[in-house]
């Protein structure tokens, strides 16, 4: 039998500190040539943001702040745009872990149609894949050998402490392996987000609690401990 978290776990007070404390940076001063840039979002998809067994309402905020950052970012020249998203196979064995969601050919596989209606939206390379990580039977590694310009990734979507954290570490982790000097793995406080279920809650159904502050904080703060930039937001 799993433990269950308190109600209301929260994480340590000084990692709270420390995310409170987190700098604001601009694109400006982060990313000065933006052909060396790339943003690479994360199941930004129905299937999390509001449709189906694993919506949250929680998540369904990142909206709004993701499509302002894809407009801010091509205002300022970047046109490098990876959409990392879930497409199941109906037979995943991830199903036996997670209830059934972004069934590959549904609607909840789908970009999301706020970023679906950005007028760049043709530049989008969207890379399907069939569990939490990125690169494992997905061609994100090939597109990455396929733009060794790229020097700056800029990380956004859900979930912080699963599909985001999987995506930011698995940029940075290739880079350490392959001594890329220079290359930097950003992540917007801002535009990343996961879902919330209180211990009461997840005692109903048998699912395992999941308290969204705690695993938020904590994650991010794992990135940066691998040398990942996480910062407040990004401005222009």
């Amino acid at each position: 039998m799993s433990i269950a978290p308190p109600a209301h776990a929260a994480a340590p007070a000084w990692i709270d500190d420390w995310l409170r404390e987190l700098p604001t940076r601009s694109l400006a001063e982060l990313v000065p040539d933006p052909a060396t840039a790339a943003v690479f979002s994360t199941d930004m998809i129905p299937a999390f943001l509001t449709t189906g067994n694993l919506a949250s309402a929680r998540v369904g905020t990142l909206a709004g702040p993701v499509v302002a950052l894809f407009r801010r970012a091509h205002a300022h020249g970047v046109r490098r745009f990876v959409l990392l998203q879930d497409s199941h196979d109906p037979r995943t064995p991830e199903f036996d872990a997670w209830p059934e969601h972004a069934v590959r050919g549904t609607p909840e596989s789908t970009t999301i149609p706020e970023l679906r209606a950005l007028p760049f939206a043709a530049d989008f390379a969207v890379i399907e894949k069939n569990s939490l990580n990125p690169a494992i039977e997905t061609g994100l590694d090939a597109w990455l050998d396929a733009h060794p310009e790229i020097l700056t990734a800029l990380v956004v979507g859900d979930c912080t402490d699963l599909c985001v954290y999987q995506l930011a570490m698995h940029l940075r982790l290739r880079a350490n392996a392959r001594n890329l000097a220079g290359f930097r793995v950003v992540v917007p406080a801002d535009a990343v987000e996961t879902y919330d279920l209180p211990s009461a809650a997840a005692a109903e159904t048998g699912a395992f609690a999941h308290p969204g502050d705690f695993f938020h904080a904590v994650f991010l703060y794992h990135m940066a401990l691998n040398g990942i930039d996480v910062v407040r937001t990004l401005t222009s």
